[in-house]
């Protein structure tokens, strides 16, 4: 996913930066601004146990599945529904339902109804979020899949693999510049093709992981680590109005939506990290709760935090220091219709060794 504040392009620089400050001993890495799960996958891959945690829905799908998911699906019991499966070898049982669920009959549902242009043609505000044939393909896809939920005939795991398959399909065919704060007027070419829904990466290894949903200050302080590691948003932007769809697709609990975009009630997702007036003071409560032996924090040179407050802050755990790296700005529409300082910014890793945990 083309996610805004991804550190896809930095997981080697965060490794390399991370290795020179930890001791040998670090087994648990937590990563509590998750997002989609990249650092935290990465890190996974390397070995570590992971507790994973984001306060968006979707976000929490995606680690549930890269993260909490770490054995082979088996889907033993939705072979009473798909009888072939039964004669399809295990690891190859993730691409046939995959592959099943793309070829079943699109339905008119909440996706279709509510953000594609058959669907809003004739009410107050039209939407072409996606093409018609995708909207009715994923509400099809997501229906099935919370049937068989419902029904016990996938586990937990399997659930959240399939939705995360969902998930990921779904936004590389919509009809947006990058977030989903606004529509473009025609159909991109990614948007009129059509929606197949191929499996999401499955990270098997022998360790036991957690993954959360929860405010990242009320959780702080009752997960402990090694190494804790955190990417709040740097600026105004709140990601529950620029993914608000993909929170839909999540939790598909047919909400009360409004405006131009067809947002959600999003009051209990705000984040006080994306207020310069309160940031400072939430950054210092995490700070203080954490329990961890060390604490990495991602910010840029243009975050609505300084680097005198985050000195300030993390200095209060113990010995201070930072990395940085100059990276490619994340751009959500193109550049002629937003004024940007400039096309790079400065990555920095803050961190701290903590004298007390």
């Amino acid at each position: 996913m083309n996610y805004i504040g991804s550190k896809l392009s930095l997981l080697e620089f965060l490794e390399d930066a991370i290795k020179q400050v930890v001791d040998e001993n670090c087994n648990i890495f937590c990563d509590l601004f998750a997002g989609t799960g990249i650092v935290g996958s990465h890190f996974k891959k390397k070995g570590y146990r992971i507790r994973a945690n984001d306060i968006q829905y979707y976000s929490y799908v995606l680690n549930r599945h890269y993260i909490g998911n770490h054995r082979e699906l088996v889907f033993e019991k939705l072979t009473n529904e798909i009888s072939e499966l039964k004669d399809i070898s295990i690891e190859k049982r993730k691409n046939f339902v995959c592959t099943y669920l793309s070829n079943i009959e699109g339905s008119k549902g909440f996706i279709y109804n509510n953000y594609c242009l058959g669907g809003t043609k004739d009410k107050k505000e039209s939407r072409q979020y996606f093409s018609d044939e995708n909207g009715m393909r994923c509400d099809a896809i997501r229906q099935k899949i919370e049937s068989w939920k419902e029904q016990r005939l996938v586990s937990d795991d399997e659930y959240y693999f399939l939705l995360s398959s969902l998930i990921e399909c779904i936004d590389k065919h919509a009809n947006t510049a990058s977030v989903y704060g606004a529509f473009l007027k025609k159909l991109k070419r990614s948007a009129q093709n059509s929606l197949v829904l191929k499996p999401a990466e499955l990270i098997v290894n022998d360790q036991e992981h957690e993954v959360f949903n929860d405010d990242i200050n009320e959780i702080a302080g009752k997960i402990n680590g090694d190494i804790l590691y955190l990417d709040p948003p740097y600026n105004h932007r709140q990601y529950a109005t620029n993914y608000h769809l993909l929170e839909t697709i999540a939790k598909y609990d047919n909400p009360k939506i409004y405006g131009k975009t067809g947002l959600r009630n999003y009051d209990n997702q705000k984040s006080l990290y994306c207020s310069r007036l309160q940031v400072k003071k939430a950054f210092r409560d995490l700070i203080l709760k954490a329990k961890t032996k060390y604490i990495f924090l991602s910010y840029n040179n243009e975050g609505l935090m300084t680097l005198s407050d985050i000195k300030e802050v993390l200095s209060l755990r113990g010995e201070y220091g930072f990395f940085t790296r100059e990276y490619n700005r994340f751009k959500a529409d193109k550049t002629e219709n937003r004024q940007h300082k400039a096309s790079k910014t400065v990555e920095y890793l803050h961190y701290v060794v903590c004298e007390e945990y």
